[in-house]
């Protein structure tokens, strides 16, 4: 739906920008370091003082784990959603920021596409269950980086840039395959009786 609302407002057209500001947060560095990765890091801090270091944090593992267990123990768990739903469009539009700096336009078609598969392989690469439960932020950070190492692989071996998404989608199935309830390691290694 946010793609097809950028397409609307920018026509289908690439819309490039000339500013100081945008031109400095995507090329410029920090100690050595590319700011985008400085903004990253920053975002990756605060996204777990968040999580690790208030009550919110526990309230979110709380509903992830039971929803109806902690609707029970009194949580606002939509409120709870809500907030969830939040810092990730902030996580969002900080992202979109940094592509939108680094490409310094903004083109609805065709940037950050199939990013959202990316995440997804990112978290469950972390350890995180499709089904809800504990997460690990840093762990995701390292299936993040896994992926871009894969992303980076793929394209230096000479395969084709489709090969990645058809072997990100072959991951996702078999994890979901592995964490399924009904198919899971513990049942296929059982010894029969």
């Amino acid at each position: 739906a946010g793609r097809g609302i950028a397409q609307l407002i920018t026509e289908g057209q690439i819309v490039t920008f000339d500013s100081g500001g945008l031109a400095t947060l995507g090329s410029s560095t920090l100690m050595y370091l590319p700011m985008s990765v400085v903004i990253a890091c920053s975002m990756l801090i605060l996204v777990w003082l968040l999580t690790r270091k208030t009550a919110l944090g526990l309230f979110i593992e709380s509903v992830g784990i039971n929803l109806r267990s902690a609707r029970n123990a009194g949580v606002s768990t939509r409120l709870v959603l809500i907030a969830v739903y939040v810092i990730c469009g902030v996580c969002a539009a900080v992202a979109g920021i940094i592509v939108t700096a680094d490409i310094r336009g903004a083109d609805a078609n065709n940037a950050g596409l199939w990013l959202e598969l990316d995440a997804i392989l990112a978290v469950v690469i972390g350890g995180a269950s499709l089904m809800g439960g504990r997460f690990n932020l840093l762990l995701s950070v390292i299936g993040a980086l896994i992926i871009q190492g894969m992303n980076t692989g793929i394209l230096l071996s000479g395969y084709q840039p489709e090969f990645n998404l058809v072997l990100k989608a072959i991951v996702v199935l078999a994890v979901l395959v592995v964490q399924s309830p009904m198919i899971s390691l513990s049942h296929l290694f059982q010894r029969r009786k």
